[in-house]
């Protein structure tokens, strides 16, 4: 009797070991050793000057140059992973690939220099304190600052279209190099203009529900609002995946630099929203409202930023929500559904990103800016 009580209990003991989930620390260093594998591959099909975007279904690999909005995301991912692994071999890619951006001097500006600039220089500076990186820094706030317009309240988006002064939601993000650059440099504070964006988009972009739309169209003589439009979601009024995470690590971010409990209160309005809404495994649909849930596609990429945002947000309150929230979302990433195999997809590390499916661009594919914030994501665990 007592060997079958002892041969029941170490097979209880093996079931449970077998059934034990991966703790986040173990899913950090299989996803970084996998990210430094992924990031060496796709390397060598980079020359000079160039950064890659995406793959296509049929596997063409999809590049542009410094002028993208993206470029930063690459070098961002090298130096995260560094910063992870210690990688030297994963340092020096990270440095030739930052240092190649010195040519968005060349390019028309605009908002986006923050996700360019700050994502590379920034970590760049951050990780190693070589000055060298500073002066591209310091560059492209300047010229990001140069875009505020005090009629209108905010930094002006594109520069293209039939829209007046265009504000997109994706601006809060690249509010953190003028952040970033007031704190490094004497004389220099970007902290109204910051504080005036963020409360002017505060008033202008969101609903009463706390979902927002994309784009707020704006008169340069007195700044009224114009129109307001949700161009990459699936209907003006519907609430587009990626521009919510935009929201909720926008505002988040603004509490960390400023201290000010107005945009803590915004980012836990727009967290609460997002924990009623999410599917039960925590990757949103590309829009919340599409028609064809659940017969249409996820976006990995929004869900990489919410986690990472979640995150920061759930140190700010205590809030075990946000915390539990991130976690089923990293995990949900870094499971063989979304985790790309070792030599896959030219190097990138997630599948199931959606770009701008209204314009047919960027359909369920594996994209450069998913990487990056499911990487911070695992770094800030």
């Amino acid at each position: 009797m007592k060997r079958t009580i002892f041969i029941l209990s170490i097979l209880s003991i093996i079931a449970g070991s077998c059934t034990r989930q991966e703790s986040m620390t173990q899913i950090a260093d299989r996803v970084y050793s996998l990210a430094a594998e992924q990031l060496k591959l796709m390397a060598p099909e980079l020359p000079a000057g160039v950064t890659p975007v995406h793959v296509e279904a049929d596997g063409e690999f999809i590049k542009s140059d410094a002028g993208s909005w993206v470029s930063g995301f690459y070098p961002g991912s090298l130096w995260l992973t560094y910063e992870y692994t210690k990688d030297e071999g994963i340092k020096a890619l990270a440095d030739r690939f930052t240092m190649d951006l010195d040519s968005l001097v060349n390019y028309e500006p605009d908002h986006d220099l923050g996700f360019r600039v700050n994502c590379s220089y920034g970590n760049a500076y951050r990780i190693t304190g070589d000055k060298k990186y500073l002066p591209m820094i310091r560059w492209a706030a300047e010229t990001l600052a140069g875009r505020f317009n005090p009629a209108t309240g905010c930094t002006r988006s594109w520069n293209h279209g039939q829209w007046e002064y265009p504000v997109i939601i994706d601006n809060m993000m690249n509010l953190e190099l003028l952040f970033n650059a007031t704190s490094l440099f004497e004389g220099v504070n970007y902290d109204d203009i910051c504080n005036t964006h963020a409360q002017t988009t505060m008033k202008n972009h969101f609903r009463e529900d706390y979902s927002t739309w994309h784009l707020v169209n704006y008169s340069t003589e007195d700044g009224h609002v114009i129109g307001k439009q949700t161009v990459q979601g699936y209907s003006d009024d519907s609430m587009w995946a990626r521009g919510e995470s935009w929201a909720l690590y926008g505002y988040t971010m603004m509490y960390r630099e400023t201290g000010n409990e107005i945009y803590l209160k915004q980012a836990c309005n727009v967290a609460d929203l997002l924990l009623q809404r999410l599917p039960e495994d925590g990757i949103p649909y590309w829009d919340f409202d599409c028609k064809d849930i659940p017969d249409t596609y996820r976006d990995a990429s929004a869900g990489c930023v919410m986690a990472s945002a979640f995150l920061e947000l759930a140190g700010f309150t205590g809030n075990k929500a946000y915390r539990d929230m991130a976690e089923k979302q990293i995990r949900t990433l870094a499971s063989p559904e979304y985790l790309a195999k070792p030599g896959e997809q030219h190097g990138f590390i997630l599948k199931h990103s959606v770009g701008h499916l209204p314009g047919g661009d960027q359909i369920d594919v594996p994209l450069t800016y998913a990487d990056y914030y499911f990487l911070e994501a695992l770094s800030r665990l």
